[in-house]
C-alpha cells in the first residue's frame, strides 16, 4: 500500500464497479469496488442479459465450476429481461442464508474482484460496511477468492475484521458478532462462514489483503489499533464533506438554519495521532485537487481517497443518463448536495443531490416497500425471537415490530434509490425505481476534470489531473 498516492472510493451500491476499479489500478492507483449489496447487483445484472458477457467469463474462472453453473441458471435471462418487467427477488441478508443465497454472495464478490482484476498487474481493493454485517462473512470469502489485494471498511468499527480476515485465508471457521437491538443481557448473536464446508473439502491457499479501516477521528483509531484481533494496514481518515454516510458529530447533532448537522472543533481529527503510529493514512472528504494532495502529503499522509469525482467519471457505474444530467448541473453551477440527518435508516447523517425526478427530490412520492433489506436492523421481540425492521420499511410495520413512529419519519429507502441509480431499480406496477443519488460537498467542483469542449471525462483524467504536480 505504500506509494499508493490515491485511493478511489469504494462507492455504492455499484457506482465504484469493476470498470472503475479497473481503470484506476491501470492508471496506477487504488482502484477499490463496492461490496455492498453484490448479490443482488450481480442478480440484478444478469437478468438484464450480460451482453457484453463479462460476468460469464468471470464466472468460468471461480474455481468450483458447479457453483457457478447453478447461479447462472437461477439469474441469468438470454437477451435481458423486458423493460418494464420487474427483476427477480433475490433472498434478504439472514444469519443463516439459504445454500443458494450463499453462493450467489460469495461469487458475485469473486465476480466484481476478477473483473476489476484484468488487463494490469496492480492490487485492486473492495469496500464493505460494517453496518451490513449479515453477508460479510460470504462477502469476504468471494473477495479473497479472486485475490483482493486489499479490504477497506467503514459505518461503524470493524475490529473483528482482521482476525476474520486471517481465519478465512487459513481456511479455519470465521465468527463476526451480530449487534442485535434489546438482546438480553448476555446474550450472544453471530454470524457463521467455513470454507470446508463452503468448498466441500480442503479450501485452497489464499494471500492476505492489507486492511484499511475508515475512520472519523483518532479515538477510534486509537480503539481498533488497542488490542488488535490482526494487522491493520493503515487507515483512511474522513471528514464529514465525503459522501454517503457521515459519522454524527460528536457530542451530539445540532442543525443549522438548512437543516444539515453542524460539524465543530471536535470533529477536527488529531492527525499527530496517526504519524505517531507509523501506519500509513490517507485523507478522505472534498481531497480532490492537487493542492489538497500535496496538503496531506505535507501533513504527514501517505495521500489522499477521492471518491466523488470518480463517480461521475466515464467508468463510473452511476447510469449515463443520471450522470450526463448531473454533470450539466454541474457545469451551470446550479447543482446542491444536502446533508440529511434523517434520510438513511442507519441514523447516521447521509448526503443527498438535489436532482430534479430523483429520490433526493422533495417533491418525488414513493411508496414505502422495504424489500432488499440490508440496512434492517436485528431486534429481540417480546417473543425472544431474532427479528428484523427498518425505518424506511412501511410505518406500520414498523410500528408494529416494536418502532417508534418518529424514528420512521422523513427516512428513504436507501437500498432501493441507489440500487436505480446504477439502472437497476426495480420497477413496480410500470414504474421504475426513483434514483438516489449521494456526492461529497465538492460536487460543484469536478468541473475542473473536464477539458475545454468536452462533456465527460474519464477515470485516468482524474488521476492525471490531481498528479498533476506530484
Amino acid at each position: 500500500m505504500r506509494g499508493t498516492r490515491i485511493i478511489q472510493g469504494g462507492m455504492g451500491v455499484g457506482v465504484s464497479s469493476w470498470r472503475l476499479a479497473r481503470a484506476v489500478a491501470s492508471a496506477g492507483q487504488l482502484g477499490v469496488v463496492s461490496g455492498t449489496a453484490l448479490d443482488g447487483v450481480f442478480a440484478r445484472r444478469l437478468q438484464l442479459g450480460d451482453p457484453e458477457g463479462h460476468l460469464r467469463r468471470a464466472l468460468e474462472r471461480f474455481p468450483y465450476p458447479a457453483m457457478a453453473k447453478r447461479v447462472l441458471a437461477r439469474w441469468f435471462v438470454e437477451g435481458g429481461k423486458a423493460q418494464d418487467a420487474p427483476f427477480r427477488p433475490f433472498a434478504m441478508p439472514a444469519v443463516e442464508p439459504e445454500r443458494d443465497a450463499l453462493e450467489l454472495t460469495v461469487i458475485a464478490n469473486f465476480v466484481e474482484v476478477c473483473l476489476a482484476r484484468e488487463g494490469h498487474a496492480r492490487p485492486v481493493g473492495i469496500n464493505y460496511l460494517e453496518k451490513i454485517q449479515a453477508p460479510t462473512l460470504a462477502s469476504l470469502y468471494g473477495a479473497l477468492l479472486a485475490g483482493v489485494g486489499c479490504v477497506v471498511m467503514g459505518a461503524g468499527i470493524p475490529r473483528a475484521i482482521p482476525g476474520v480476515i486471517d481465519r478465512l485465508v487459513r481456511g479455519e471457521e470465521a465468527r463476526l458478532a451480530l449487534a442485535v437491538e434489546g438482546a438480553p443481557s448476555g446474550a450472544h448473536f453471530e454470524t457463521r462462514f467455513d470454507p470446508r464446508a463452503f468448498c466441500g473439502g480442503a479450501p485452497p491457499e489464499l494471500a492476505r489483503p492489507a486492511f484499511l479501516p475508515i475512520v472519523a477521528s483518532s479515538t477510534l483509531a486509537e480503539r481498533l489499533l488497542r488490542n488488535p484481533t490482526g494487522k491493520i494496514d493503515g487507515f483512511v481518515i474522513e471528514a464529514p464533506t465525503a459522501g454517503g454516510h457521515n459519522a454524527p458529530p460528536r457530542g451530539g447533532t445540532q442543525l443549522d438554519a438548512s437543516g444539515a448537522p453542524i460539524y465543530g472543533e471536535r470533529d477536527q481529527v488529531d492527525l499527530e495521532c496517526f504519524r505517531r503510529s507509523g501506519l500509513p493514512f490517507w485523507l478522505a472528504g472534498s481531497r480532490a485537487s492537487p493542492e489538497q494532495l500535496a496538503l496531506a502529503l505535507a501533513e504527514g499522509a501517505a495521500g489522499i481517497q477521492v471518491g466523488t469525482a470518480f463517480a461521475l467519471c466515464d467508468e463510473s457505474g452511476i447510469a449515463p443518463e443520471l450522470r450526463r444530467r448531473l454533470l450539466e448541473r454541474v457545469r451551470a453551477g446550479a447543482v446542491r448536495v444536502r446533508t440529511d440527518p434523517r434520510a438513511s435508516p442507519t441514523g447516521f447523517p447521509f448526503k443527498v443531490v438535489e436532482l430534479a425526478g430523483t429520490a433526493g427530490d422533495r417533491s418525488v412520492e414513493r411508496e414505502r416497500v422495504c424489500d432488499l433489506g440490508y440496512l434492517r436492523q436485528a431486534f429481540v421481540g417480546p417473543d425472544g425471537e431474532l427479528n428484523w425492521r427498518c425505518p424506511a420499511e412501511p410505518e406500520g410495520a414498523f410500528v408494529r415490530k416494536g418502532g417508534s413512529l418518529e424514528d420512521a419519519r422523513d427516512r428513504l429507502c436507501i437500498c432501493n434509490g441507489l440500487f436505480a441509480t446504477v439502472g437497476l431499480g426495480q420497477v413496480r406496477g410500470g414504474r421504475p425505481e426513483p434514483a438516489l443519488i449521494t456526492a461529497g460537498d465538492d460536487l460543484p467542483s469536478v468541473a475542473r476534470f473536464l477539458r475545454p469542449g468536452a462533456s465527460s471525462y474519464s477515470a485516468a483524467d482524474v488521476v492525471a489531473a490531481l498528479l498533476a504536480r506530484a
